[in-house]
């Protein structure tokens, strides 16, 4: 009974999921003027097109279900979280890449993400490549802010327009994967123990926030960590054939505990904002979402846990948890984007309101 139950949830909210795409992206209206993304390949929509970086989806069969069916810098099949949560949001175009932002609407915002990055400016930098760290993002975030304010004629102007946008931070896998996970690369783990790791990386990503607050950002959506010991690279290499590697889930964990707490602090001290909470580990990936492949890659992997170039992907894309080694299909996007939009559908998912009600306040 409780299987059909959520069965039928899960039908009637990518209804509504269909019936917003319909109303909202094409709509008169955004519920917010401008949306700012931070963070990494989760996010990333072609600002690693160009860098010297092995962290670069711009072959096929990457974006195959997305729009013409080209590959455009995302690290998946189709549409990222945060492209879906814009729609929501009721944005006729996909906020475009910093790369990309001649030409462009700045003043509906931009997309600074870049795969590989992490809050630590030399996660992903020794094993994968060039990737934008989450320093640099704020610093390209400033020159937008910079354009925008010569658009209004004056910082103050500008910074009134930016206190309706919303900003969307979703960063720190990497700085596990990427890092903290490369004992021989990196010295994190010989200096922090878990518990300390985690401070650190809160505490720096706090800084960051402040920095944002203070060019004129007022509504903050902060994403924890997934189970990043549950994608299929980390079980491929975990020596434990068909397992998760418990020890990167519970590591990451602990991250995601003091992020929520950070909302609460930030909640307390800047009464002029409010930040919510996006938690990633909420609810349980099961078939009766429609899920028949949970911890397998949708596309022939490589060792990097990449899809292979030019190789051929499932068919059944919508059934299938994961796109490559570390990346969900735009099917587990739309769960996740839905989720964060409205509370209706896994109330345990946002804290302490969800973003359909962040972007009314």
């Amino acid at each position: 009974m409780a299987f059909k139950a959520k069965s039928w949830l899960i039908l009637h909210l990518l209804l509504l999921l269909a019936y917003f795409m319909q109303h909202c992206v094409y709509g008169e209206f955004t519920q917010v003027p401008c949306l700012f993304i931070f963070g990494d390949s989760l996010s990333d929509s072609g600002n690693n097109n160009n860098l010297q970086t092995h962290a670069k989806p711009n072959y096929k069969p990457y974006g195959i279900d997305f729009l013409k069916g080209r590959p455009t810098g995302r690290f998946t099949n189709g549409r990222t979280s945060i492209d879906i949560i814009g729609q929501l949001l009721g944005f006729k175009k996909f906020i475009p890449p910093f790369a990309n932002t001649i030409g462009s609407d700045i003043l509906k915002g931009v997309n600074y993400a870049s795969g590989a990055a992490g809050i630590r400016n030399e996660t992903g930098k020794r094993n994968v490549g060039d990737n934008i760290a989450l320093g640099l993002q704020i610093k390209n975030h400033k020159k937008i802010v910079s354009r925008i304010a010569a658009k209004f004629g004056g910082l103050p102007q500008a910074k009134h327009y930016l206190n309706k946008c919303l900003y969307y931070v979703n960063i720190g896998s990497n700085d596990y994967i990427n890092n903290y996970y490369q004992p021989l690369l990196y010295s994190t783990s010989h200096i922090y123990n878990p518990d300390q790791y985690a401070k650190v990386l809160v505490n720096q990503l706090s800084n960051y926030i402040e920095t944002l607050h203070e060019v004129g950002a007022r509504k903050f959506v902060l994403v924890g960590l997934g189970q990043v010991g549950c994608t299929p690279h980390a079980i491929a290499t975990s020596g434990k054939p068909g397992l998760c590697a418990e020890k990167q889930n519970i590591d990451t964990l602990i991250f995601s505990h003091q992020l929520r707490s950070l909302v609460d602090k930030f909640n307390i001290q800047h009464l002029d904002s409010k930040f919510i909470f996006i938690n990633s580990t909420a609810g349980t990936l099961d078939r009766s979402l429609g899920f028949k492949v949970l911890n397998a890659p949708c596309c022939p992997m490589g060792l990097d846990g990449m899809c292979i170039r030019d190789s051929k992907p499932c068919s059944n894309r919508n059934q299938y948890i994961f796109y490559d080694g570390f990346h969900p299909t735009s099917a587990l996007n739309n769960i996740t984007a839905l989720s964060s939009y409205n509370s209706v559908f896994n109330p345990k998912m946002t804290y302490p309101m969800d973003i359909k009600h962040l972007a009314q306040i």
